[in-house]
């Protein structure tokens, strides 16, 4: 079951309803987002049946969820959720692009990067400051020091950052920095970081595991909403194939499905799924089209020299094809860009 609270519902209401339901032996779960309170209820029918009876104050609704992600369902939340990071909205009426360097590796790169990002329409920053990679000889980021790069470039550009968190040891350090975390998706069902993310008080970015089905997925976001955050995007960033000629299957059917199964905003990450640039700007047409709530990209001034997949990496004409394509694709489907509320 999940218990609605009231838009008006005290700090006290909240209370009283995890006293109410952990006195009757079950388990409360509080999760807030921008727009409500919610709490999870696991426990027996007896339980259940006490909520049912009589409406404590401060509670707006009751709902049994059959879905087994009961936080994050559509079920829980007819209307899709809109949510911010920083200030920039991610959600149904808008559509946003993000957009930095896969790794930061040093102040000039990243800054530069970062104007080439919001030249084209970017409202958030990506950057990674830890790179979780397949070998461990290649690049695997700065740390902390990226990290405050990345702060310093905020300063500058005014873009909230997105950065990768990839131990729960981290988050603490990770969330003084950063405006949104991302957990990866070699990370997805790492559940002590799903867990601590979920309690760092920060937006939360979700990527799909390589072999991850709609279900894993949303069962890894129910993990963060648990915690209390429901500040949740999911991206789809390509699924494991059997095809060689690409490095991985974007599965742009994900984003209408998940849509329907969760209330929560999806976004596609083309550069990660492709692999290479010259697929870059029609996967993202595609995500757009199939009503992406916004888009991630990899941007780098000289992806020859990039120490992390400067192969995938936007420049000069490729960067300015898809500006063009988040500034008229989203308007024909009725969205708002995030540049323009921005601006």
């Amino acid at each position: 079951m999940v218990i609605v609270m009231a838009p008006g519902a005290s700090d006290s209401d909240i209370a009283d309803v995890v006293t109410h339901i952990e006195t009757h032996g079950g388990q409360a779960f509080v999760s807030r987002g921008v727009m409500r309170t919610i709490v999870g209820v696991v426990g027996t029918e007896e339980v259940l049946e006490t909520l049912d009876a009589g409406r404590l104050p401060g509670v707006a609704e009751t709902m049994r969820i059959t879905a087994p992600y009961k936080l994050v369902s559509a079920q829980n939340h007819a209307k899709r959720t809109t949510i911010r990071v920083g200030g920039v909205p991610i959600g149904p009426d808008t559509f946003t692009l993000i957009a930095g360097p896969c790794a930061v590796e040093t102040a000039e790169q990243t800054l530069e990067s970062a104007r080439m990002a919001k030249r084209a329409g970017a409202t958030l920053l990506r950057g990674g400051a830890y790179k979780p990679r397949t070998s461990p000889y290649a690049f695997q980021g700065l740390g902390v020091e990226g990290l405050r790069i990345l702060a310093e470039v905020r300063d500058v550009v005014g873009l909230p950052i997105v950065t990768e968190v990839m131990d729960a040891a981290d988050v603490e350090v990770v969330t003084e920095h950063a405006d949104m975390l991302q957990v990866g998706t070699r990370n997805m069902q790492n559940f002590g970081l799903l867990q601590a993310v979920g309690a760092c008080g920060k937006p939360v970015m979700l990527k799909r595991g390589l072999t991850a089905t709609y279900e894993e997925w949303l069962m890894a976001a129910e993990y963060i909403a648990q915690r209390g955050n429901l500040d949740i995007v999911l991206c789809e960033r390509g699924v494991r194939s059997f095809e060689p000629a690409i490095r991985n299957l974007l599965d742009v059917s994900a984003v209408p499905m998940m849509q329907r199964l969760s209330h929560l905003p999806v976004i596609v990450d083309p550069s990660h799924a492709a692999g290479r640039r010259d697929l870059v700007v029609p996967l993202a047409r595609a995500g757009i089209a199939a009503g992406a709530d916004g888009v991630m990209v990899d941007v780098h001034p000289h992806p020859e020299a990039a120490l992390c997949d400067g192969a995938q990496a936007l420049f000069g004409d490729a960067l300015d094809e898809l500006a063009r394509a988040v500034s008229t694709i989203p308007a024909l489907l009725g969205r708002t860009s995030a540049a323009h509320l921005a601006g």
